[in-house]
């Protein structure tokens, strides 16, 4: 079973600050770490040379044309033990708790996997009148998490979706969903298809409904971290194991929502130093924090 979610466990990132830097292995992780020159340059130095090693074209093809088969492998090798659930879900987004009770409301999550912000986001909700509807590309994903016993068709509908694709096809209506969660999924994406893909999200978007947002930053620890060949185009890769990653700017995330008509709620860069503190290492995490809603007209 989920564990029950207490808010009280986890504070809202950006409260956590770095003052004194001998107290740096104190915790696990310390907020709004701010890099200096020094390290900029490094990190511009480092991703201007992964564009200079670039991956084969047809090798790059192969990856973006059977991209689902390389993440139905993903889940087949690593099942449901690879994420954890996203219980911090409730702190940085507390739209989702805040759902009106005494009429129906529905949730999408794009590129649910197994389930680890589902299964939450049910187990928080189970009093409520909210259902949540989500899809993933990878078939393997959606068997999984329908396997779950927590998986209740009264109150969730998962389904396979290619979200790139012209037309979705999904189980609910047009201007039906009160929220669309992506949770490191649009970095999965083709970077020119996502003009495409957030057009769908404001079609199926209720007016007054919102999209959550928090994805890879630009040089984030795991840009950083790519050798040689494995970049596709500028800030865009494929990982060891084929799955393709895009690493945003805050101003990459406000062009492609706001050109779709959103209205800009919250666009914030989260920069987290987390710490190893056995081994002494320091890993410097950029992630993009963005919250847009349909306007009602």
């Amino acid at each position: 079973m989920t564990e029950s979610v207490d808010k009280s466990k986890r504070k809202q990132f950006g409260n956590r600050f770095l003052k004194k830097d001998d107290d740096v292995f104190k915790h696990n992780a310390w907020d709004n770490v701010e890099w200096n020159e020094e390290q900029e340059i490094q990190a511009l130095s480092q991703v201007c040379a992964h564009l200079k090693t670039k991956m084969p074209t047809e090798k790059a093809a192969d990856l973006e044309d059977n991209a689902d088969e390389y993440w139905n492998k993903f889940y087949s090798v690593h099942q449901e033990k690879f994420f954890k659930n996203r219980c911090w879900l409730f702190t940085e987004f507390p739209e989702i708790t805040s759902l009106k009770n005494d009429k129906p409301s529905f949730v999408l999550e794009v590129g649910c996997g197994v389930g680890n912000s589902v299964f939450p986001i049910l187990s928080h909700c189970v009093d409520s009148n909210v259902h949540v509807y989500c899809c993933d590309f990878s078939s393997n994903a959606i068997k999984i998490l329908k396997e779950n016993s927590e998986y209740d068709e009264e109150h969730c509908t998962a389904f396979v979706c290619d979200i790139t694709s012209d037309e979705w096809n999904p189980p609910f209506a047009l201007e039906s969903l009160d929220v669309i969660l992506l949770v490191f999924v649009l970095s999965a994406i083709q970077p020119e298809k996502l003009k495409h893909v957030v057009g769908q999200f404001y079609k199926y978007l209720k007016p007054g409904g919102i999209v959550l947002f928090r994805d890879y930053g630009r040089y984030d620890m795991a840009q950083l971290r790519f050798k040689e060949g494995r970049c596709i185009s500028e800030n865009y890769y494929s990982r060891g194991d084929g799955t393709l990653v895009h690493f945003f700017t805050q101003d990459d995330v406000q062009q492609l929502f706001l050109e779709a008509g959103f209205e800009q709620v919250q666009n914030m860069i989260d920069r987290r130093m987390q710490v190893n503190r056995g081994k002494q290492l320091k890993m410097y995490r950029v992630w993009i924090q963005c919250k847009y809603k349909k306007p009602i007209l």
